[in-house]
């Protein structure tokens, strides 16, 4: 039985895009450039494995994706991806941005509302994966309530299995980086370290953008293009700004260094700067 995909006509997608090409490229240039994204996207449905159309709970994302990846082609100047970023995250995350208006991850309710939210489209990928196997592999974990975090990840992503075959993992970063704004517009901090482009599974830790766990991450572009998350590294003088969250990473990167000099043990040595940073 052949499998059934979503035309590009039935996304939701195609008047935006006219709109942002018309803009950026004039009305006659941008008929031919859609015309030929809906030629590229045609050419690329046969190819495609079965997903399960419409049926599928990603099917937005899916298809959506693959869109990019018809327009990007047929774009004739070839623009950096960068330029496309603001565009392909507006286009996509709408839906976060009117969540935004009444989702603040910064409240304790809405994290873990947000996380029961993830967790049931999680067994929905689960459902789909049996009978789409071409699907979402989601792999979710418990809610953290000590750190009011919630995490789950993708060990296999359709439009990075797309991408990779079809020589298109630049226009990946895309879809991929406008995770980060989409949780932001909900008042969150997306903290990853990778996706199925550049790592070998794409992880979600979704915190409120005033959490501490936040605080300790800053996001960067790594060398494919891809946002990433990366530890902070401590600025000089946070020691004495907060001795005692620096302690524990102090003793264990140097330990002895107090004893050696003041002859005492490091943890004696660790209780006297603890007692000072009280009146610090």
């Amino acid at each position: 039985m052949m499998a059934r995909h979503m035309t590009i006509a039935e996304l939701p997608y195609g008047k935006p895009v006219q709109k942002w090409l018309k803009g950026r490229y004039g009305a006659t240039m941008a008929k031919k450039i859609w015309e030929q994204t809906e030629e590229n996207y045609g050419n690329y449905l046969p190819d495609l494995p079965d997903y399960g159309g419409s049926q599928n709970g990603h099917a937005r994302a899916i298809y959506g994706g693959l869109l990019i990846f018809a327009l990007y082609p047929a774009l004739p100047d070839k623009p950096p991806i960068s330029e496309l970023q603001d565009f392909v995250e507006t286009l996509f995350m709408g839906p976060f941005t009117k969540l935004g208006k009444i989702i603040n991850l910064n409240r304790p309710f809405c994290m873990w509302l947000i996380d029961k939210i993830f967790r049931r489209s999680g067994n929905r990928d689960r459902r789909d994966i049996l009978r789409y196997p071409a699907g979402f592999i989601n792999v979710d974990t418990p809610y953290d309530k000590e750190h009011q975090a919630a995490r789950y990840s993708f060990t296999q992503c359709p439009n990075a299995e797309f991408a990779k075959k079809h020589n298109l993992l630049h226009v990946l970063p895309l879809l991929c980086n406008s995770d980060f704004f989409g949780i932001g517009e909900i008042h969150g901090q997306l903290i990853r370290c990778g996706t199925c482009g550049n790592s070998a599974a794409c992880d979600y830790l979704v915190v409120g953008s005033n959490n501490q766990l936040a605080k300790e991450y800053e996001t960067v572009t790594d060398e494919k293009g891809y946002l990433v998350s990366r530890k902070r590294q401590p600025e000089k003088g946070d020691f004495y700004k907060n001795p005692v969250s620096y302690g524990k990473r102090f003793e264990k990167r140097a330990p002895g260094i107090l004893s050696q000099k003041f002859g005492r043990t490091t943890s004696e040595n660790w209780k006297s700067v603890k007692k000072l940073a009280k009146y610090l």
